[in-house]
Order: structure tokens, then C-alpha cells, then sequence
């Protein structure tokens, strides 16, 4: 038995422990689809949900490890889901979409461009 944030710090999944222990403690990771506490034991069989930024993963714990390794030992600790899968990869090109069809500015503004930049903020 091993604890959340230990596996989830071992899988790869947060660089620290502490940053692990953190998300926890703010309800993005759920162990077999309820909130738990950094303390809670991972069993293999159990599916855990991690919440990152807008990436969400859904995995199935295929084996517990306390310490940090490679990542290809790191990848043997989990498998994700199918869903999971296909959905942070639609999430992926929705955010590569979204991110080429906003415009952009050619380059740094001018003297003049800020001095009107500064000028419309300070009507508000």
C-alpha cells in the first residue's frame, strides 16, 4: 500500500511531492471517483482522476511504487483510459486551433502605440 500523493509523485504525474500533496488537498485528484486526503492508500484495480491545468487524465493503478524512477518504470505504474485518451487529445487540438485562429501583434508597440495604450487605460 502506498500513499496518493507518494504514487502520484513516483507515476510521474507532478514533479514534487509537495506539489502532489497539494492537489490533493485541492480536491483535483479523486481515487475511484471520490475526493480523498494526501494520506489515502492506493491499491492496484483502483482508478484515480488528475486534474492538471486543462489536461485531465483518468488512469487504472496497475502497480505501486514510493519511489521516483525512470519514466519508462514511471509509465508501467499506470494505464489511461480509452475516454481519456481520445478527450486530452481533443482537448490538445481545440487548444492548438484556438491558439493559431487569435490574432497577433507583428511586434513590440511603438513610443506612440503605448502612450495611446496608457492614455485608453486610464479612461477606465
Amino acid at each position: 500500500m502506498v500513499r496518493i500523493d507518494k504514487w502520484l509523485w513516483a507515476a510521474r504525474f507532478f514533479k514534487t511531492r509537495s506539489l502532489a500533496k497539494k492537489n490533493v488537498e485541492q480536491g483535483k485528484i479523486k481515487v475511484n471517483g471520490q475526493r480523498c486526503k494526501p494520506a489515502r492508500t492506493v491499491d492496484i484495480g483502483d482508478q484515480i482522476s488528475i486534474k492538471k491545468s486543462q489536461a485531465k487524465w483518468v488512469v487504472d493503478v496497475l502497480e505501486l511504487s514510493e519511489q521516483r524512477g525512470p519514466a519508462k518504470v514511471a509509465q508501467t505504474l499506470y494505464q489511461e483510459t480509452a475516454a481519456s485518451q481520445k478527450e486530452r487529445e481533443d482537448q490538445q487540438l481545440l487548444n492548438k486551433l484556438e491558439y493559431h485562429s487569435t490574432p497577433k501583434p507583428d511586434g513590440r508597440p511603438s513610443k506612440k502605440d503605448r502612450r495611446e495604450i496608457q492614455k485608453f487605460k486610464k479612461k477606465f
